[in-house]
Protein backbone atom coordinates (compact mmCIF):
# COMPACT_ATOMS: atom_id res chain seq x y z
CA UNK A 1 0.00 0.00 0.00
CA UNK A 2 3.17 2.03 0.16
CA UNK A 3 3.12 2.60 -3.46
CA UNK A 4 -0.33 4.18 -2.78
CA UNK A 5 0.66 6.73 -1.21
CA UNK A 6 3.72 7.77 -3.88
CA UNK A 7 0.91 8.81 -5.69
CA UNK A 8 0.27 11.89 -3.89
CA UNK A 9 3.19 13.39 -4.50
CA UNK A 10 3.62 15.79 -2.09
CA UNK A 11 4.93 19.62 -2.73
CA UNK A 12 6.49 21.66 -0.78
CA UNK A 13 5.88 25.39 -1.20
CA UNK A 14 8.31 26.21 1.67
CA UNK A 15 5.31 24.20 1.25
CA UNK A 16 4.31 21.35 3.69
CA UNK A 17 3.12 18.69 2.23
CA UNK A 18 0.95 15.31 3.87
CA UNK A 19 3.38 12.40 3.92
CA UNK A 20 2.48 8.56 4.70
CA UNK A 21 4.07 6.19 6.42
CA UNK A 22 6.75 7.69 7.62
CA UNK A 23 9.82 5.70 7.92
CA UNK A 24 13.06 5.28 10.06
CA UNK A 25 16.12 3.03 10.23
CA UNK A 26 16.99 1.46 13.19
CA UNK A 27 20.79 1.21 14.55
CA UNK A 28 23.07 -1.67 15.11
CA UNK A 29 23.01 -2.81 18.37
CA UNK A 30 25.55 -0.87 20.84
CA UNK A 31 24.99 1.90 18.77
CA UNK A 32 22.74 5.04 19.53
CA UNK A 33 20.73 7.29 16.49
CA UNK A 34 21.99 11.01 16.85
CA UNK A 35 19.82 12.00 14.15
CA UNK A 36 17.83 11.34 10.82
CA UNK A 37 16.76 13.69 7.56
CA UNK A 38 14.22 13.15 5.03
CA UNK A 39 14.30 14.19 2.51
CA UNK A 40 11.40 16.62 0.66
CA UNK A 41 9.55 13.91 -0.96
CA UNK A 42 10.05 12.13 2.82
CA UNK A 43 12.62 9.54 2.08
CA UNK A 44 15.29 8.88 4.85
CA UNK A 45 18.60 9.83 3.15
CA UNK A 46 20.75 9.78 6.20
CA UNK A 47 21.14 8.48 9.82
CA UNK A 48 23.59 9.52 11.82
CA UNK A 49 25.01 6.79 13.99
CA UNK A 50 27.56 7.05 16.81
CA UNK A 51 28.82 4.44 19.51
CA UNK A 52 27.44 5.04 23.00
CA UNK A 53 29.50 7.17 24.80
CA UNK A 54 30.09 4.58 27.44
CA UNK A 55 31.68 2.25 24.61
CA UNK A 56 34.40 5.26 24.00
CA UNK A 57 38.20 4.76 25.72
CA UNK A 58 39.28 8.44 24.88
CA UNK A 59 39.71 10.80 27.51
CA UNK A 60 36.81 13.44 27.92
CA UNK A 61 38.05 16.01 25.78
CA UNK A 62 38.50 14.28 23.05
CA UNK A 63 35.00 12.53 23.31
CA UNK A 64 33.67 16.31 23.95
CA UNK A 65 35.42 17.14 20.49
CA UNK A 66 33.87 13.65 18.53
CA UNK A 67 30.30 14.43 19.52
CA UNK A 68 30.53 18.04 19.08
CA UNK A 69 31.57 16.79 14.64
CA UNK A 70 28.64 14.73 15.11
CA UNK A 71 26.38 17.72 16.41
CA UNK A 72 27.51 19.65 13.47
CA UNK A 73 27.64 16.63 11.01
CA UNK A 74 23.97 16.85 11.68
CA UNK A 75 22.82 20.14 11.42
CA UNK A 76 24.73 20.04 7.94
CA UNK A 77 21.99 17.02 7.17
CA UNK A 78 19.18 19.27 8.35
CA UNK A 79 20.31 22.06 6.11
CA UNK A 80 20.45 20.03 2.83
CA UNK A 81 17.33 19.15 3.70
CA UNK A 82 15.79 22.62 4.14
CA UNK A 83 17.84 23.99 0.97
CA UNK A 84 16.89 20.91 -1.45
CA UNK A 85 12.98 22.33 -0.42
CA UNK A 86 14.02 25.86 -0.44
CA UNK A 87 15.73 25.59 -4.23
CA UNK A 88 12.58 23.48 -5.39
CA UNK A 89 10.11 26.05 -4.06
CA UNK A 90 12.30 28.80 -5.16
CA UNK A 91 12.00 27.79 -8.72
CA UNK A 92 7.97 27.44 -8.14
CA UNK A 93 7.95 31.22 -7.36
CA UNK A 94 10.41 32.40 -9.98
CA UNK A 95 7.71 31.12 -12.28
CA UNK A 96 5.16 32.88 -11.07
CA UNK A 97 7.48 35.52 -11.28
CA UNK A 98 7.84 34.85 -14.60
CA UNK A 99 4.17 35.28 -15.05
CA UNK A 100 3.64 38.07 -13.64
CA UNK A 101 5.62 40.10 -15.43
CA UNK A 102 4.04 38.26 -18.63
CA UNK A 103 0.76 39.99 -17.28
CA UNK A 104 2.42 43.47 -16.82
CA UNK A 105 3.37 43.37 -20.79
CA UNK A 106 0.25 42.02 -21.66
CA UNK A 107 -1.35 44.71 -19.19
CA UNK A 108 0.52 47.48 -20.55
CA UNK A 109 -0.30 46.73 -24.64
CA UNK A 110 -4.13 47.01 -23.43
CA UNK A 111 -3.45 50.39 -21.54
CA UNK A 112 -2.02 51.46 -24.73
CA UNK A 113 -4.82 50.01 -27.52
CA UNK A 114 -7.82 49.81 -25.52
CA UNK A 115 -10.01 50.17 -29.22
CA UNK A 116 -8.71 46.78 -30.78
CA UNK A 117 -8.82 44.78 -27.49
CA UNK A 118 -11.75 43.40 -26.01
CA UNK A 119 -13.37 44.83 -22.54
CA UNK A 120 -13.34 41.06 -21.71
CA UNK A 121 -9.71 40.41 -21.92
CA UNK A 122 -8.90 43.34 -20.26
CA UNK A 123 -10.96 42.30 -17.10
CA UNK A 124 -10.00 39.04 -17.03
CA UNK A 125 -6.14 40.08 -17.57
CA UNK A 126 -6.68 42.58 -14.52
CA UNK A 127 -8.39 40.19 -12.21
CA UNK A 128 -5.32 37.80 -12.54
CA UNK A 129 -3.42 40.40 -11.80
CA UNK A 130 -5.32 41.33 -8.62
CA UNK A 131 -4.57 38.07 -7.69
CA UNK A 132 -1.25 37.76 -8.28
CA UNK A 133 -0.36 41.05 -6.83
CA UNK A 134 0.04 39.38 -3.31
CA UNK A 135 2.27 37.06 -4.59
CA UNK A 136 5.42 40.19 -4.87
CA UNK A 137 6.45 40.84 -1.29
CA UNK A 138 6.36 36.83 -1.29
CA UNK A 139 8.84 36.72 -3.93
CA UNK A 140 11.04 39.09 -2.49
CA UNK A 141 10.93 37.11 1.31
CA UNK A 142 11.44 33.59 -0.79
CA UNK A 143 14.70 35.22 -2.29
CA UNK A 144 15.83 36.45 1.13
CA UNK A 145 14.72 32.97 2.44
CA UNK A 146 17.39 31.49 -0.19
CA UNK A 147 20.21 33.98 1.26
CA UNK A 148 20.03 32.57 5.02
CA UNK A 149 19.87 29.46 4.15
CA UNK A 150 23.11 29.85 2.05
CA UNK A 151 24.65 31.40 5.31
CA UNK A 152 23.31 28.75 7.33
CA UNK A 153 25.56 26.39 4.78
CA UNK A 154 28.20 28.37 4.95
CA UNK A 155 29.15 28.61 8.41
CA UNK A 156 28.62 24.85 9.08
CA UNK A 157 30.71 24.00 6.43
CA UNK A 158 33.25 26.18 8.11
CA UNK A 159 32.96 25.04 11.44
CA UNK A 160 32.57 21.14 10.43
CA UNK A 161 36.51 22.08 9.00
CA UNK A 162 37.47 23.72 12.12
CA UNK A 163 35.93 20.37 13.83
CA UNK A 164 37.80 18.15 12.12
CA UNK A 165 41.32 20.01 12.06
CA UNK A 166 41.64 19.78 15.70
CA UNK A 167 40.60 16.54 16.48
CA UNK A 168 44.29 15.62 16.13
CA UNK A 169 45.12 18.67 18.56
CA UNK A 170 43.06 18.52 21.00
CA UNK A 171 44.53 21.44 22.66
CA UNK A 172 44.52 23.79 19.59
CA UNK A 173 41.39 25.60 20.38
CA UNK A 174 39.14 26.77 23.18
CA UNK A 175 36.73 24.19 24.11
CA UNK A 176 33.99 26.39 25.60
CA UNK A 177 34.50 28.76 22.42
CA UNK A 178 33.88 26.03 20.09
CA UNK A 179 30.82 24.67 21.87
CA UNK A 180 29.45 27.99 22.03
CA UNK A 181 29.18 28.39 18.50
CA UNK A 182 28.17 25.60 17.91
CA UNK A 183 25.13 25.97 20.20
CA UNK A 184 24.62 29.27 19.00
CA UNK A 185 24.27 27.49 15.30
CA UNK A 186 21.96 24.88 16.39
CA UNK A 187 19.37 27.59 18.28
CA UNK A 188 19.02 29.52 15.10
CA UNK A 189 18.89 26.44 12.55
CA UNK A 190 16.39 24.87 15.09
CA UNK A 191 14.69 28.39 14.95
CA UNK A 192 14.48 28.75 10.99
CA UNK A 193 13.19 24.86 10.34
CA UNK A 194 10.43 25.36 13.82
CA UNK A 195 8.89 27.89 10.70
CA UNK A 196 8.25 25.08 8.57
CA UNK A 197 5.49 23.72 10.59
CA UNK A 198 2.33 26.05 10.00
CA UNK A 199 1.23 27.43 6.41
CA UNK A 200 -1.87 28.55 4.91
CA UNK A 201 -3.38 25.98 2.89
CA UNK A 202 -3.39 26.57 -1.28
CA UNK A 203 -4.14 23.10 -2.86
CA UNK A 204 -5.63 19.87 -2.41
CA UNK A 205 -4.51 17.22 -4.65
CA UNK A 206 -6.75 13.29 -4.96
CA UNK A 207 -8.28 12.10 -3.62
CA UNK A 208 -6.17 8.21 -3.05
CA UNK A 209 -8.81 5.50 -2.68
CA UNK A 210 -7.24 3.56 0.64
CA UNK A 211 -10.47 1.07 0.81
CA UNK A 212 -13.97 0.48 -0.07
CA UNK A 213 -16.08 -0.66 3.27
CA UNK A 214 -18.92 0.00 6.01
CA UNK A 215 -22.34 2.18 5.44
CA UNK A 216 -21.87 5.75 3.30
CA UNK A 217 -21.07 7.90 6.70
CA UNK A 218 -18.37 7.08 9.09
CA UNK A 219 -14.43 8.40 10.54
CA UNK A 220 -11.85 6.59 10.02
CA UNK A 221 -8.43 8.54 11.51
CA UNK A 222 -4.61 7.94 12.96
CA UNK A 223 -3.65 9.61 15.76
CA UNK A 224 -1.42 12.80 14.93
CA UNK A 225 0.88 12.78 18.31
CA UNK A 226 1.81 9.08 17.49
CA UNK A 227 5.26 8.23 16.83
CA UNK A 228 6.23 7.30 13.50
CA UNK A 229 6.50 3.47 14.41
CA UNK A 230 2.83 3.93 15.26
CA UNK A 231 0.38 3.70 12.59
CA UNK A 232 -2.54 2.30 14.23
CA UNK A 233 -5.75 2.78 12.04
CA UNK A 234 -9.63 3.25 13.75
CA UNK A 235 -12.81 3.05 11.86
CA UNK A 236 -16.14 3.68 13.33
CA UNK A 237 -18.76 3.00 10.56
CA UNK A 238 -21.94 5.27 10.44
CA UNK A 239 -23.10 8.31 12.41
CA UNK A 240 -25.65 7.00 15.28
CA UNK A 241 -26.41 4.07 17.13
CA UNK A 242 -23.11 2.63 17.51
CA UNK A 243 -20.08 2.05 20.66
CA UNK A 244 -17.74 -0.50 18.12
CA UNK A 245 -14.72 1.18 17.36
CA UNK A 246 -12.05 -1.21 15.46
CA UNK A 247 -8.59 -0.79 15.44
CA UNK A 248 -5.82 -1.95 13.04
CA UNK A 249 -1.83 -2.08 13.10
CA UNK A 250 -1.02 -0.18 10.13
CA UNK A 251 -2.65 0.55 6.78
CA UNK A 252 -1.72 -3.03 5.20
CA UNK A 253 -3.83 -4.86 7.71
CA UNK A 254 -6.46 -2.09 7.65
CA UNK A 255 -6.57 -2.46 3.59
CA UNK A 256 -6.98 -6.44 4.26
CA UNK A 257 -9.96 -6.43 7.15
CA UNK A 258 -7.09 -7.59 9.47
CA UNK A 259 -8.25 -6.17 13.01
CA UNK A 260 -5.99 -6.60 15.89
CA UNK A 261 -8.53 -4.97 18.63
CA UNK A 262 -12.44 -3.85 18.69
CA UNK A 263 -13.32 -1.29 21.92
CA UNK A 264 -16.46 -1.36 22.94
CA UNK A 265 -17.24 2.41 24.27
CA UNK A 266 -19.24 2.87 27.46
CA UNK A 267 -21.47 5.53 25.41
CA UNK A 268 -22.72 5.87 21.46
CA UNK A 269 -21.73 8.60 19.61
CA UNK A 270 -23.05 10.84 17.07
CA UNK A 271 -22.19 12.11 13.70
CA UNK A 272 -19.00 10.91 12.11
CA UNK A 273 -16.35 13.78 13.10
CA UNK A 274 -14.41 12.22 16.25
CA UNK A 275 -10.74 12.33 16.56
CA UNK A 276 -7.84 10.71 17.70
CA UNK A 277 -5.32 12.61 20.19
CA UNK A 278 -2.44 11.39 21.74
CA UNK A 279 -3.88 8.21 22.39
CA UNK A 280 -7.21 8.93 23.68
CA UNK A 281 -10.67 8.97 21.55
CA UNK A 282 -12.88 12.23 21.57
CA UNK A 283 -16.12 11.78 20.50
CA UNK A 284 -19.94 13.53 20.86
CA UNK A 285 -22.12 11.27 23.24
CA UNK A 286 -25.69 10.55 21.30
CA UNK A 287 -28.15 13.10 22.03
CA UNK A 288 -26.18 15.73 24.09
CA UNK A 289 -23.56 18.26 23.78
CA UNK A 290 -21.44 16.40 26.13
CA UNK A 291 -17.63 15.23 24.63
CA UNK A 292 -16.50 12.21 26.08
CA UNK A 293 -12.84 11.43 26.01
CA UNK A 294 -11.56 7.59 25.94
CA UNK A 295 -8.31 6.43 26.81
CA UNK A 296 -7.54 3.24 24.07
CA UNK A 297 -4.65 2.13 26.58
CA UNK A 298 -7.38 1.93 29.27
CA UNK A 299 -10.60 1.34 27.82
CA UNK A 300 -12.20 3.77 30.49
CA UNK A 301 -13.14 7.17 29.84
CA UNK A 302 -10.93 9.99 31.32
CA UNK A 303 -13.05 12.90 31.04
CA UNK A 304 -16.40 13.58 30.20
CA UNK A 305 -17.55 17.96 29.59
CA UNK A 306 -20.77 19.60 28.45
CA UNK A 307 -20.04 21.74 25.57
CA UNK A 308 -21.96 24.85 26.79
CA UNK A 309 -25.11 25.82 24.56
CA UNK A 310 -23.63 23.57 21.63
CA UNK A 311 -26.86 22.54 19.20
CA UNK A 312 -27.13 18.97 19.25
CA UNK A 313 -29.23 16.05 17.97
CA UNK A 314 -29.41 17.85 14.30
CA UNK A 315 -29.95 21.32 15.31
CA UNK A 316 -27.30 22.85 14.22
CA UNK A 317 -25.29 20.06 11.65
CA UNK A 318 -23.58 20.52 8.80
CA UNK A 319 -25.67 20.60 5.42
CA UNK A 320 -25.34 17.22 4.82
CA UNK A 321 -27.17 16.31 8.93
CA UNK A 322 -25.94 12.96 10.49
CA UNK A 323 -26.30 14.53 13.50
CA UNK A 324 -23.07 16.22 12.27
CA UNK A 325 -23.44 19.29 15.00
CA UNK A 326 -20.42 18.97 16.75
CA UNK A 327 -17.32 18.52 14.67
CA UNK A 328 -14.22 17.76 17.22
CA UNK A 329 -10.52 18.20 15.19
CA UNK A 330 -6.71 18.25 15.41
CA UNK A 331 -4.03 20.15 14.26
CA UNK A 332 -0.49 21.66 14.82
CA UNK A 333 -2.14 23.87 17.53
CA UNK A 334 -4.24 21.04 19.77
CA UNK A 335 -7.63 19.68 19.91
CA UNK A 336 -10.39 22.20 18.52
CA UNK A 337 -14.43 21.81 18.38
CA UNK A 338 -16.53 23.21 15.97
CA UNK A 339 -20.09 23.91 16.64
CA UNK A 340 -22.98 26.70 16.50
CA UNK A 341 -25.02 28.53 19.38
CA UNK A 342 -28.27 29.87 19.94
CA UNK A 343 -26.17 33.08 20.98
CA UNK A 344 -24.65 33.25 17.98
CA UNK A 345 -27.45 32.55 15.75
CA UNK A 346 -26.76 29.25 14.51
CA UNK A 347 -23.31 30.60 13.29
CA UNK A 348 -20.28 28.32 13.54
CA UNK A 349 -18.18 28.56 16.98
CA UNK A 350 -14.94 27.55 17.48
CA UNK A 351 -13.53 26.21 20.97
CA UNK A 352 -10.04 25.48 21.69
CA UNK A 353 -9.85 22.74 24.05
CA UNK A 354 -7.39 21.74 26.99
CA UNK A 355 -7.31 18.28 25.72
CA UNK A 356 -6.68 16.45 29.26
CA UNK A 357 -9.80 18.13 30.65
CA UNK A 358 -11.59 19.29 27.76
CA UNK A 359 -12.07 22.70 29.55
CA UNK A 360 -12.83 25.30 26.40
CA UNK A 361 -9.31 27.43 26.80
CA UNK A 362 -11.00 29.77 24.25
CA UNK A 363 -13.90 30.38 21.79
CA UNK A 364 -14.47 32.18 18.65
CA UNK A 365 -17.61 33.65 17.10
CA UNK A 366 -17.58 33.34 13.49
CA UNK A 367 -20.28 35.10 11.27
CA UNK A 368 -20.67 31.93 8.62
CA UNK A 369 -24.25 29.36 9.76
CA UNK A 370 -23.37 25.71 10.55
CA UNK A 371 -26.38 24.34 8.58
CA UNK A 372 -24.46 25.96 4.96
CA UNK A 373 -21.63 24.59 5.87
CA UNK A 374 -20.02 21.28 4.22
CA UNK A 375 -17.53 19.60 6.47
CA UNK A 376 -14.89 21.78 7.99
CA UNK A 377 -11.49 20.83 9.44
CA UNK A 378 -8.78 23.03 11.13
CA UNK A 379 -4.89 23.24 9.97
CA UNK A 380 -2.58 25.62 12.06
CA UNK A 381 -5.22 27.58 14.03
CA UNK A 382 -7.24 28.18 10.88
CA UNK A 383 -10.46 26.29 9.96
CA UNK A 384 -11.23 25.36 6.56
CA UNK A 385 -14.74 25.00 5.28
CA UNK A 386 -16.27 23.34 2.29
CA UNK A 387 -19.04 22.41 0.65
CA UNK A 388 -18.30 19.01 0.47
CA UNK A 389 -21.79 17.48 -0.18
CA UNK A 390 -21.40 19.00 -3.40
CA UNK A 391 -19.98 17.04 -6.77
CA UNK A 392 -17.47 19.97 -7.73
CA UNK A 393 -16.31 20.26 -3.89
CA UNK A 394 -14.37 23.41 -3.07
CA UNK A 395 -13.12 25.17 0.40
CA UNK A 396 -14.50 28.73 0.27
CA UNK A 397 -14.36 30.24 3.26
CA UNK A 398 -11.32 30.30 5.92
CA UNK A 399 -11.27 31.69 9.63
CA UNK A 400 -8.10 32.51 10.68
CA UNK A 401 -8.11 32.38 15.04
CA UNK A 402 -4.79 33.88 15.22
CA UNK A 403 -6.07 37.18 13.58
CA UNK A 404 -9.89 36.58 14.37
CA UNK A 405 -9.95 37.38 10.71
CA UNK A 406 -12.10 35.49 7.78
CA UNK A 407 -11.58 35.11 3.89
CA UNK A 408 -13.63 33.39 0.69
CA UNK A 409 -11.43 31.41 -1.03
CA UNK A 410 -11.67 29.30 -3.83
CA UNK A 411 -9.50 25.98 -3.52
CA UNK A 412 -11.24 22.81 -5.27
CA UNK A 413 -10.81 19.12 -4.77
CA UNK A 414 -12.02 16.06 -6.34
CA UNK A 415 -15.52 14.74 -4.86
CA UNK A 416 -14.34 11.35 -6.54
CA UNK A 417 -17.73 9.57 -4.69
CA UNK A 418 -20.03 12.49 -4.21
CA UNK A 419 -20.71 12.65 -0.95
CA UNK A 420 -18.65 13.17 1.85
CA UNK A 421 -19.62 13.15 5.30
CA UNK A 422 -16.08 13.08 7.31
CA UNK A 423 -12.91 15.26 6.95
CA UNK A 424 -10.01 14.95 9.45
CA UNK A 425 -6.71 16.92 9.06
CA UNK A 426 -3.88 15.24 10.10
CA UNK A 427 -0.99 17.12 11.12
CA UNK A 428 1.72 14.73 11.68
CA UNK A 429 1.13 13.21 7.63
CA UNK A 430 0.07 16.08 6.21
CA UNK A 431 -2.98 14.87 4.43
CA UNK A 432 -6.74 15.02 5.17
CA UNK A 433 -8.57 11.80 5.57
CA UNK A 434 -12.06 11.16 4.10
CA UNK A 435 -14.76 8.72 4.05
CA UNK A 436 -16.62 9.63 1.17
CA UNK A 437 -19.63 7.45 0.46
CA UNK A 438 -18.57 4.38 1.71
CA UNK A 439 -14.75 5.21 0.18
CA UNK A 440 -12.25 5.31 2.77
CA UNK A 441 -9.91 7.91 1.08
CA UNK A 442 -6.92 10.33 1.51
CA UNK A 443 -6.12 13.78 0.05
CA UNK A 444 -3.01 15.59 0.01
CA UNK A 445 -2.82 19.13 0.99
CA UNK A 446 -0.30 21.70 -0.04
CA UNK A 447 0.63 24.44 2.78
CA UNK A 448 2.20 27.88 1.44
CA UNK A 449 4.44 28.99 3.84
CA UNK A 450 7.22 32.37 4.30
CA UNK A 451 9.90 31.51 6.53
CA UNK A 452 10.77 35.16 8.60
CA UNK A 453 13.62 35.62 9.91
CA UNK A 454 14.62 37.45 13.16
CA UNK A 455 15.25 40.39 11.97
CA UNK A 456 11.90 40.61 9.64
CA UNK A 457 9.83 43.44 11.54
Amino acid sequence: MRSLFGQLNPLLVLILSGLYPSMTIGPKEGWQVYSSAQDADGRCICTVVAPEQNLCSRDAKSRQLRQLLEKVQNMSQSIEVLNLRTQRDFQYVMKMENQMKGLRTKFRQIEEDRKTTMARNFKELKDRMDELQPLIPVLEQYKTDAKLISQFKEEIRNLSMVLAGIQEELGAYDYEQLYQRVISLDSRLRNCMSKLTCGKLMKINGPVTIKTSGTRFGAWMTDPLASSRNNRIWYMDTYTNSKVVREYKNIDDFVSGLESRTYYLPFKWAGTNHVVYNGSLYYNKEQSNIIVKYSFETGRVLAQRALEYAGFHNVYPYTWGGFSDIDLMADELGLWAVYATNQNAGNIVISQLEPQTLEVLQTWNTEYSKRNAGESFMICGTLYITNSHLTGAKVYYSYNTKTSTYEYIDIPFHNQYFHISMLDYNARERAVYAWNNGHQVIFNVTLFHVIKTEDDS
